[in-house]
């Protein structure tokens, strides 16, 4: 017998490798949050549990160099991963389109979705204090599985509906946009502190 593994959904996850720059993010987030004034009402106007930038500031890697920074280290993660996925790119590269901020205060989460009009969406990861809410991956099949009986919960990783990664600081993850994901709810004492971004 053959069993093959046809259309695979990619997870990329490697650390940033920057110790230094993780501090200087999260200095930097948390002054965003404190000076952010049109995100903060963006926030609280749509119970959000703490602060992004997401509908307030589109310009973060201009902004503040740590972001620029930032910048051209996640442009090399995203051409690895662009490559392990075979894109067909004409010899052009991604281009970071958004970048936001989140600080996730306890008891926040985000519920599942995609990113339309981008290739690539992925988070780094600031910090992770013990509890925090990991980034829940949803298989994509899921609306057409329809009388396809549960998975066993001792199924192997990559055959379960639902996977749940919970990554520390510095961990970059990638995946490709339309890919369904979910923040669970932030069950530490601590603000989760994490960098979105999309790439088109």
């Amino acid at each position: 017998m053959t069993i093959r593994t046809l259309f695979p959904t990619l997870l990329y996850q490697d650390d940033l490798g920057d110790a230094g720059l993780i501090e200087e993010l999260e200095h930097s987030v948390r002054a965003l949050a404190e000076d952010d004034r049109a995100g903060r009402r963006w926030c609280k106007d749509h119970g959000y549990r703490g602060y992004t930038s997401y509908a307030s500031l589109d310009d973060l890697p201009m902004r503040d160099p740590v972001f620029a920074d930032l910048k051209r280290k996640l442009d090399k993660h995203v051409g690895r991963f662009a490559e392990a996925c075979a894109f067909d790119l004409a010899g052009r590269k991604l281009k970071l389109d958004s970048l936001w901020v989140n600080v996730l205060k306890p008891g926040g989460h985000h519920a599942a979705h995609i990113h339309p009009h981008s290739v690539v969406s992925g988070t780094l990861y600031v910090a992770m204090p013990a509890g925090a809410g990991g980034l829940k991956l949803e298989d994509p099949r899921l609306p057409m599985l329809m009388a396809a009986p549960p998975r066993r919960a001792d199924a192997a990783e990559g055959m379960r509906t639902f996977e749940t990664v919970t990554p520390a600081p510095g961990t970059v993850l990638l995946w490709e946009s339309w890919l369904r994901h979910a923040v669970v709810d932030n069950a530490a004492k601590g603000d989760r502190i994490s960098v979105s971004f999309n790439y088109r």
